[in-house]
């Protein structure tokens, strides 16, 4: 009886294999030789896992070659909670706006349980040496977008305040009381900092974006290498675009509701 399950993890475990071998060329196309390589598989056991996963829509043919298909991709955006979406789209103005302002790094992300979910990411002109991508997910706690979504989430923040908090540099806060303490600091200042918390190396400041209720909807952050960045400088810009942010979100919702259009 145990060895259909046996059977089941391993033929699970080169399937992702697999699907990591795509690497850079997931939407080009890769060879079933290649990727058999790449995944340490036989020829034929890379051409029997890709079968399977054709069938359920997970790559594709093109050609002779694989690519990852559109299955993977909805599963890919399932990551986002209802309604993250239509925030993105909403606010990536205000997040060219940083960008135009700062031309450092600037990132838009929301809460994903007691993650910081990265909606969308503009890169400044010096590279820095930031943890994000969009799409992906670090410990709110750890980053300035992270902690001022926190901070103006009563029920994410606690939480996170009663579960682990792993360290990721010695300036990491892991400590409940002291993070509580930060997080109180951000509320009462609308601000927030990495001081290479996340990072070795980086520098951040973010502010929220605010709904009705005084909930954070999103939140906006400009990084950049440490010594390179004067965030205390910054922080008025992401302040000030963050409000004006804050005030049109509100006001659409205020139109929704009365059945007019929403203008950003």
């Amino acid at each position: 009886m145990d060895s259909p399950a046996r059977d089941d993890r391993a033929s699970v475990d080169k399937a992702i294999s697999l699907l990591v071998a795509f690497g850079d060329r997931a939407s080009s196309g890769v060879g079933v030789s290649e990727l058999a390589r790449r995944a340490q598989l036989s020829k034929s056991t890379a051409y029997r896992v890709l079968g399977m996963l054709e069938r359920n829509g997970v790559v594709e043919r093109v050609g002779t070659d694989y690519r990852l298909g559109e299955r993977l991709h909805e599963l890919g955006r399932a990551v986002y909670e209802p309604g993250q979406e239509g925030v993105r789209d909403f606010l990536l103005p205000y997040l060219a706006d940083l960008y135009e302002l700062t031309r450092q790094t600037a990132h838009l992300a929301a809460l994903h349980g007691t993650d910081v979910l990265y909606l969308a990411k503009l890169y400044g002109h010096r590279q820095a040496p930031v943890p994000s991508r969009i799409g992906g997910r670090l410990p709110a706690h750890a980053t300035a977008v992270g902690k001022v979504l926190l901070a103006y989430d009563s029920d994410a923040a606690a939480q996170a305040l009663a579960g682990l908090l792993p360290r990721f540099t010695r300036c990491t806060i892991t400590d409940p009381d002291e993070l509580a303490a930060e997080l109180e600091r951000i509320r009462r200042t609308g601000i927030a900092f990495d001081d290479e918390e996340s990072q070795f190396g980086l520098s951040c400041v973010a502010a929220p974006v605010l709904g009705r209720t005084g909930r954070a909807v999103a939140a906006l952050s400009v990084a950049g290498r440490k010594g390179h960045i004067d965030t205390r400088r910054l922080s008025a810009d992401v302040r000030r675009i963050a409000a004006s942010a804050s005030r049109a979100w509100a006001a659409q919702g205020t139109q929704r509701r009365a059945g007019r259009p929403a203008r950003p």
